[in-house]
């Protein structure tokens, strides 16, 4: 063996230390000042020896693609229009499937008129006797001596009694069917949510058509036959009247004021197919007054102011009530609410000061009530 193989093989453990030259190579070397002895430098650099080991060479760097920017939400679609939206529940129908429409709904009626007919035909004795009454009370305050109606022909008491008067009765009491079929004819052309006033128009119309009749009968008919046949009195004229004439002014009168009781609902349907406005019809309610008491004073049997306003007063006062409807029904159409609990108190405080009023007059002034105008007679 050599001298340096010996060097080699017996070298001292210090040489042992020294860094290592080979790349790759990390020194771990003792640092005096770590108090775990020894000192970890990744990169190989050694602050007591001053060398740096040589070290793997870094990973090249991937560039990583930016990801597109991402699309704002679209915004949410405006909400459909309730009149676009129930323009599907409208049904499209040709003219003449208005015209074959049309022709049901008139067999309908004849149909509900008919079983009015025959019930009230079983009745036609009592209902005369109704009818006759305003002329009896009328004959009995002028003073004529067993008043009567007459006849002139053999056949008027059986057109009237038994023909006449039935139907007449059967049209007041076939008034909701009817008036149902009016709206299920014009139903099919309205919106879906206007469908819904279907059993209000047959109640509020019907029972407007039935109140009429009931104020012609009790009130303007019986102030205007009394004032027709108190004509000539005094110049000893002695009335005698024929049935025929006397139920054609009675039909006349009573379906008049029938029809014209109508007049909130009239306003009521122009409003609901936006052909009035509540704004229009109070700017403009000088001139509906204007009209209704020149209707009073052509309608009206007498040419007296009293009788005049009989009519006339009533006809306003619907005029507005339908003005009234209107209003409440534009409320609705707007999302907005009529005051419904103020407007019932001041209707109860009302209702109870007529109450007291009409106790007061009865007990005190000794009134009584009677079923007629004006109500209440000492």
């Amino acid at each position: 063996m050599s001298d340096q193989d010996n060097k080699g093989a017996h070298a001292p453990e210090g040489d042992q230390s020294k860094p290592s030259s080979q790349p790759g190579n990390v020194s771990y070397q003792q640092n005096t000042d770590d108090p775990y002895g020894y000192h970890d430098d990744p990169y190989g650099y050694n602050p007591q020896a001053g060398v740096v080991a040589e070290t793997a060479p870094p990973a090249p760097v991937v560039p990583v693609k930016a990801s597109p920017p991402k699309a704002p939400p679209p915004p949410p679609p405006p909400p459909p229009d309730e009149e676009d939206s129930d323009e599907d529940g409208m049904l499209r129908m040709s003219f003449l499937g208005h015209l074959e429409e049309l022709r049901r709904r008139l067999i309908y009626m004849v149909a509900g008129l008919g079983v009015s007919f025959v019930l009230c035909l079983t009745f036609c004795d009592r209902l005369w006797v109704v009818v006759q009454e305003p002329a009896m009370k009328a004959l009995r305050d002028l003073g004529v001596p067993n008043p009567t109606l007459v006849i002139l022909s053999p056949m008027e008491s059986f057109q009237i009694i038994w023909m006449k008067l039935p139907l007449l009765c059967s049209v007041f009491m076939a008034s909701p069917w009817i008036l149902y079929q009016v709206w299920a004819f014009i139903a099919p052309g309205l919106y879906k949510k206007e469908r819904r006033y279907a059993a209000p128009f047959v109640i509020c119309s019907a029972g407007l058509f039935i109140t009429g009749g009931a104020f012609a009968y009790f009130v303007a008919f019986r102030f205007g036959l009394t004032f027709l046949l108190g004509i000539g009195r005094d110049l000893h004229v002695t009335p005698l009247i024929s049935i025929a004439e006397y139920f054609d002014l009675f039909v006349d009168v009573v379906l008049g004021i029938g029809v014209v009781f109508e007049l909130p609902v009239i306003i009521f349907f122009l409003t609901l197919v936006r052909v009035a406005s509540p704004s229009f019809l109070l700017r403009h309610s000088r001139y509906a007054i204007l009209i209704i008491t020149i209707l009073a004073a052509v309608i009206t049997p007498t040419p007296d102011i009293f009788n005049m306003m009989l009519f006339a007063v009533p006809m306003v006062l619907l005029y507005f009530m339908g003005l009234f409807a209107s209003y409440v029904l534009v409320l609705k159409r707007e999302n907005r609410k009529f005051p419904w609990k103020a407007f019932a108190i001041v209707m109860a405080v009302t209702a109870f000061v007529v109450a007291i009023a009409v106790f007061i007059l009865m007990n005190k002034y000794h009134y009584k009530v009677v079923p007629h105008w004006p109500f209440l007679v000492r």
